[in-house]
């Protein structure tokens, strides 16, 4: 278990989980103790035990599932069930997680929504192309800096996979027009695998993504 970020609201825990080491985020609200957490991906006990460390209970207040993909939701269920967290997630997708985990969407989630979690918000940014109803949440500090929860829309290194040419073309407009254009460089991106980055250091590969296809 890992603490990202200690910030002057919130406390940003990662956990990878499963055989696909899936990152699961807990963001915990310093001010009140409620907590979020992003993709119950794999392994319940793991992220019981993650809840536990935030808050001193098991206590959380949202799960929001990123995308429909099974890897980020096997866990979603046990969660639930221990929890009685509310499920949320994209509109375009929910349907698709509700089929497989028997979990009942609590909110749909659309493209400029906002999300209350204590006194935390969020944006939602709907990133269309890896699945009809990816999401990804932005939580920006009182000082402006933006932390953005991307699933597996964008990696260090480029966007998600794309099944065609038009979902790639429509994946890189979202996050051309309603990542890249809206938020500053010092923005930390916090994807579904792996490390963490910055849109300043993936900005400058823009061109470069569209020009390979993927």
């Amino acid at each position: 278990m890992t603490v990202l970020h200690t910030l002057d609201e919130v406390e940003i825990r990662a956990l990878a989980v499963g055989s696909m080491d899936n990152n699961a985020y807990l963001l915990t609200d310093r001010r009140e103790g409620a907590q979020l957490l992003v993709d119950a991906a794999d392994e319940p006990e793991r992220l019981l035990e993650l809840l536990q460390e935030g808050s001193g209970s098991a206590r959380l207040d949202a799960v929001v599932t990123t995308h429909r993909h099974q890897d980020h939701h096997r866990a979603l269920a046990s969660v639930v069930a221990v929890t009685g967290a509310p499920s949320m997630t994209g509109a375009d997708d929910a349907d698709a997680i509700q089929e497989t985990t028997d979990i009942p969407v609590s909110r749909r989630l659309h493209h400029d929504d906002i999300l209350t979690v204590g006194a935390l918000t969020f944006d939602v940014v709907q990133l269309r192309g890896h699945t009809p109803g990816s999401v990804a949440l932005a939580y920006r500090e009182p000082a402006g800096r933006v932390h953005l929860f991307t699933g597996d829309s964008l990696f260090p290194g480029g966007p998600g996979a794309t099944r065609t040419p038009e979902h790639f073309g429509s994946l890189m407009a979202d996050l051309t027009e309603r990542v890249f254009d809206r938020f500053d460089d010092d923005t930390v991106v916090y994807p579904g695998h792996g490390r963490s980055t910055t849109l300043g250091a993936e900005r400058p590969h823009l061109d470069e993504w569209r020009a390979r296809g993927w």
